[in-house]
């Protein structure tokens, strides 16, 4: 079964300097239909205007992950850690039993677009880490790249959840097949422009919940940027 989330469809919230686009549930935007999909809790599409963020705040259990598609974020948090995520590389946050950390626009003149990502832990209370890993190269090959794995497979960045976060940037009427393990689930969010899957077209914004699919066939992707979700 398929379920199409249109771009059109999510929360909104205009701050000014941020411009935000709820897939589900967050803040003051409340839709009891749309609280989550499997162990996936959040995916924000956040604009963020020069010089502008998010102050210093605090979280707790849960895998926090950050992808951006334009511009740099500047990332700091209470671990330590202190760096810059740019387009192409993922940030991996996992809060455990509590962290503190600030994300700004990294830049005084240009906007920083980017998804933060929220998934459930398989357990609370665990010692926050952090991880941060560049995925340019694997991208530009064309095919799905293990981001977020409960293993750490493929190089990718190690979650404590039973999920896994694959990313692509296709383009053209090559042909692409994602097969789900019996008892899986997927959520593909579609982050710049369109593609068909199992020939439902969709747009840039736009997402797809697939449960019991063999299968997802991806096809005649124009300039597109997907995150694919396989949950469990």
């Amino acid at each position: 079964m398929l379920q199409l989330r249109r771009s059109h469809e999510r929360g909104r919230a205009d701050h000014g300097w941020l411009d935000a686009r709820h897939t589900f549930s967050f803040a003051d935007y409340y839709d009891p239909a749309h609280m989550g999909f499997r162990s996936l809790r959040v995916i924000n599409e956040d604009r963020v205007q020069p010089a502008m963020g998010f102050p210093t705040h605090g979280h707790r259990d849960m895998e926090i992950v950050t992808w951006v598609l334009e511009g740099a974020l500047k990332h700091e948090d209470s671990m330590g850690n202190g760096s810059i995520i740019r387009p192409g590389e993922a940030q991996y946050m996992s809060a455990g039993r509590g962290v503190l950390h600030s994300e700004f626009n990294a830049s005084k003149s240009e906007l920083v677009h980017l998804l933060q990502i929220w998934i459930l832990p398989s357990k609370a209370g665990e010692t926050p880490r952090y991880g941060q890993k560049d995925f340019s190269s694997a991208l530009e090959k064309g095919g799905l790249v293990p981001v977020a794995t409960a293993s750490g497979r493929d190089g990718s960045l190690a979650i404590r959840q039973d999920a896994e976060l694959l990313v692509a940037r296709l383009d053209g009427a090559k042909e692409l097949t994602h097969t789900l393990a019996p008892g899986r689930h997927a959520w593909l969010q579609v982050a710049r422009g369109s593609l068909e899957v199992n020939g439902q077209k969709l747009e840039q914004g736009d997402a797809l919940a697939a449960t019991n699919e063999p299968k997802l066939v991806l096809t005649n992707a124009k300039q597109a940027e997907l995150l694919l979700f396989d949950l469990a």
